[in-house]
C-alpha cells in the first residue's frame, strides 16, 4: 500500500504569510544604471531632478510675427495698426539677432525663439504683410502665442519620484529634459522549476496520463508583469537527487525560487521533500487553510525565498497571487498595490468548507434593471486552465462561512483590470456553433461574454434579465418538446439548429455494434462491468439520458463531464465504455455512435433585450445563408 502523509500543521493565511515575510528579505535588490531606451517598464530608484529648464528658451506657438502687445492694442479688422517688419527671420533651431523696438515685428516660425523686445505672436491669419509693413489686424495681449522658459519645467524641478514605473509617458518626460540613462531597481531574478513525471512541455507530443506544462508559462508572464526577470530552468522529473541538484542551480542563480507541483504529501511529491532540506530557517509553512491552494510550501534559505506552488493551473496561480507577488513587488521596488473590487449579488448558491478561507472565480454581468452587478461562480475546479483567464475576478468565503446564499451581497476582487461591459451576455449551455457565432460577432467590433452553466441555469438568468442569449437544450418530459414548454411572456425563443444525440462507444465494442441506442443501453444499464460517463445536471443532455435510463443508475452514473467533448475523451481513453454525445464530437476513427435523435439546441432572449445592436447583429448571423451553411458542416443543422 502506498502510503499518504498528512499536513503536520494547516495555518490560516494570514499566518502564513507573516512567517513567511518574517523570513525573508523584501527591500529592493539595489539599483542599477540603464540607458532610456532600456528603461521601459522599470522601477525608478532616485527621485528624478531637471537639469534644465524646458523649454529652454521663450518659444512661439503660432506662426506669425512676434511683436510687443502694447503696439497692437486697439487694432482690429476695420482699422488695423501697422508695425514695421525687420528682415530677419526666427527660424526654429536659430538663436534670433534682432530686437523688438517700439512699432516693429518680426517674422517668427512655430517653435521659434522669441526675439528680445518681444513679448507675444500674432497670428498670420490675423495680419499680412504690405510692403515693408506688417498689418495687424487683431490685439493680443502680453504672453499670447508664446510659451515661456520653463513654463513645463523648471531647472532644479523634481519630475519624477522613486518607485514610480515608467511608462512612455515617463521616459517621455526624461527625454524632455536630456536624460540618456536612468537609475532603477534591479529586476528580482526569479527561478521557475517545474516538476512531476507527468509534465511534457508544450510542442511535445500528447501521451495519455501526461499534461502540458501551463503554469511555467502563467508564471513566467505573471514575474513579468510583476517588475520580475524570470528564469525558466525546466522540467524536473520527480527524481530526488535532480531535484536537489536543480534547487541548488537555482538558488545560485535566482533572488526567488518557484517549484510548480510535489508539494503534496503523496509518496510521489519530491518537492517539499527536497526544500526541507533548506536551513535558515528552512520551510515556515506547509499546509494554509486556502481552497484552493491547500498544499502552498512556504520557505527562506538565508533570507531568499522558496515556494513549492500546487501543481493544479488554478491553485498555483492564486497562491502565487497571494504569497509571491507581493515579495516580486517589493524586491522590484514597486509600491503596494491595492487591488480593485466591486460590490455584487451572488447569482447561485455557494457551499464552503467550514475551516478553510476559500477563493470563488466568478463571472460579472450586468442586471440592466436592477443597476447591479451578478457574479457567476465559474466552477471548473483547481485543475481548471482557462477559469482564471477568463473570470472577472473572485470572492473570498471566510473559513468559518459554510453557506453563502443566492442573492447575497459579495465583493469581487478584480483580476487585474477593469470590468468591462460586454455588448452581449450569454449564459447557459455550450456549443462548439455557439464559438463560432461568438467569434463572427467579435470579428465585427462585439465584446461578447459566455458563461457556461447550463441550460437550467441559463434559462434562470434569462428569466431574471441577467442575460442577452441563454443558449439550451432542455427536454420537457410531458410533451417530449425541446425549449418551447419552457417559454413566458417575458422571453422570446429564437430557433438555433438541430444537433443528433446518441450513445457513443469505442468502435468494435460487440456490447454496442449492430444495435439500436436503444437496445444497447437496455443492455449494458444493469452490466456492472459496463461503465458510463453521465453528464452534469441541468444539462439538457442529462434530462435525456435520466429518461432513456428509466430510474437506473449504471456504474459511472455519479461521473458528469461537463460537456460533449469530455464525454467522447473519457470513452477514448477507456474510462468509460459509453455516453450519450451529440454526432459531431463522434468524428474520430476510434468512436462509434448509435442516434438516438435531433435535440434542439436554441437561444432564450428576454423581451426587454431585443432592441440591443449585438442581439439584432447575432440574429441575423443565424439568418446568414454562409453561417448556415458552415453550422451544417459542422454536424449543426440550422432550423427552418
Amino acid at each position: 500500500m502506498v502510503s499518504q502523509e498528512q499536513f503536520l500543521e494547516v495555518v490560516d493565511r494570514d499566518e502564513a504569510q507573516r512567517r513567511f515575510q518574517a523570513a525573508i528579505r523584501l527591500a529592493p535588490l539595489g539599483d542599477e544604471l540603464v540607458d532610456l531606451r532600456e528603461a521601459l517598464g522599470r522601477v525608478l530608484a532616485a527621485d528624478v531632478v531637471a537639469s534644465v529648464d524646458v523649454p529652454s528658451f521663450d518659444r512661439s506657438n503660432l506662426d506669425g510675427f512676434a511683436v510687443r502687445a502694447l503696439d497692437t492694442y486697439g487694432a482690429r479688422e476695420e482699422r488695423p495698426c501697422k508695425l514695421k517688419l525687420l528682415a530677419e527671420v526666427a527660424a526654429t533651431g536659430v538663436v534670433p539677432k534682432s530686437e523688438v523696438a517700439a512699432d516693429a515685428a518680426v517674422s517668427i516660425a512655430t517653435g521659434g525663439m522669441l526675439p528680445r523686445g518681444a513679448d507675444a505672436i500674432v497670428a498670420v491669419e490675423h495680419a499680412e504683410c504690405v510692403g515693408g509693413e506688417v498689418v495687424v489686424r487683431k490685439a493680443v495681449a502680453p504672453g499670447f502665442g508664446v510659451t515661456f522658459a520653463g513654463t513645463d519645467i523648471s531647472h532644479g524641478e523634481t519630475v519624477l519620484w522613486r518607485g514610480e514605473v515608467l511608462t512612455s509617458r515617463e521616459t517621455g518626460v526624461l527625454s524632455a529634459i536630456g536624460c540618456a540613462s536612468v537609475r532603477v531597481w534591479r529586476r528580482p531574478k526569479v527561478a521557475i522549476l517545474s516538476t512531476g513525471d507527468e509534465i511534457i512541455a508544450p510542442g511535445e507530443p500528447m501521451r495519455p496520463g501526461l499534461v502540458y506544462d501551463s503554469n511555467a508559462q502563467i508564471l513566467t508572464d505573471a514575474i513579468r508583469e510583476l517588475g520580475g526577470e524570470p528564469i525558466s530552468l525546466g522540467i524536473v522529473p520527480d527524481d530526488f537527487e535532480k531535484l536537489r541538484a536543480a534547487l541548488k542551480l537555482a538558488l545560485a542563480r535566482a533572488d526567488v525560487v518557484l517549484l510548480s507541483g510535489g508539494t503534496s504529501k503523496g509518496s510521489g511529491d519530491v518537492s517539499y521533500r527536497v526544500v526541507a532540506e533548506l536551513k535558515s530557517p528552512g520551510i515556515v509553512a506547509h499546509g494554509v487553510a486556502l481552497k484552493p491552494g491547500k498544499p502552498i510550501c512556504l520557505a527562506a534559505h538565508d533570507g531568499k525565498p522558496v515556494v513549492v506552488l500546487p501543481g493544479f493551473p488554478t491553485s498555483a496561480i492564486f497562491t502565487f497571487h497571494e504569497f509571491v507577488a507581493p515579495v516580486i513587488r517589493s524586491l522590484a521596488g514597486k509600491r503596494v498595490e491595492q487591488a480593485s473590487s466591486v460590490a455584487a449579488r451572488l447569482a447561485v448558491k455557494i457551499n464552503s468548507e467550514i475551516g478553510r478561507t476559500e477563493y470563488v472565480l466568478v463571472g460579472l454581468v450586468t442586471d440592466p434593471e436592477a443597476g447591479h452587478l451578478v457574479a457567476y461562480p465559474m466552477g471548473k475546479g483547481s485543475g481548471s486552465v482557462t477559469a482564471f483567464s477568463r473570470a472577472d475576478g473572485f470572492l473570498t468565503v471566510g473559513r468559518h462561512q459554510e453557506i453563502v446564499e443566492a442573492g447575497a451581497q459579495v465583493n469581487v476582487q478584480l483580476s487585474g483590470r477593469d470590468v468591462r461591459a460586454a455588448d452581449l451576455v450569454v449564459i447557459g449551455s455550450h456549443c462548439v456553433g455557439l464559438d463560432y457565432l461568438l467569434g463572427l460577432l467579435q470579428e465585427k467590433g462585439f465584446h461578447t461574454k459566455f458563461l457556461s452553466v447550463g441550460s437550467t441555469a441559463g434559462l434562470s438568468a434569462a428569466t431574471r434579465n441577467e442575460c442577452d442569449l441563454a443558449g439550451m437544450h432542455l427536454l420537457d418530459l410531458k410533451t417530449g418538446q425541446y425549449n418551447y414548454p419552457y417559454i413566458t411572456s417575458e422571453l422570446l425563443l429564437v430557433s438555433g439548429y438541430r444537433r443528433l444525440q446518441g450513445v457513443v462507444y469505442r468502435a468494435g465494442d460487440p456490447r454496442f455494434t449492430g444495435a439500436s441506442a436503444t437496445e444497447a443501453i437496455e443492455r449494458v444499464k444493469r452490466d456492472p462491468r459496463c461503465m458510463m460517463v453521465n453528464r452534469n445536471q441541468g444539462s439538457g443532455t442529462r434530462i435525456l439520458i435520466d429518461r432513456l435510463l428509466e430510474g437506473t443508475q449504471p456504474n459511472g452514473y455519479a461521473v458528469q463531464a461537463r460537456n460533449h467533448t469530455a464525454v467522447a475523451a473519457a470513452v477514448l481513453q477507456d474510462r468509460a465504455d459509453w455516453g450519450v454525445a451529440i454526432e459531431s464530437v463522434s468524428r474520430h476513427k476510434d468512436l462509434g455512435f448509435l442516434p438516438i435523435g435531433d435535440e434542439h439546441y436554441d437561444f432564450i432572449v428576454p423581451q426587454s433585450r431585443l432592441h440591443r445592436p449585438a442581439v439584432q447583429a447575432f440574429r441575423k448571423l443565424l439568418a446568414d445563408p454562409q453561417v448556415r451553411e458552415h453550422l451544417n458542416s459542422m454536424g449543426l443543422r440550422p432550423s427552418e
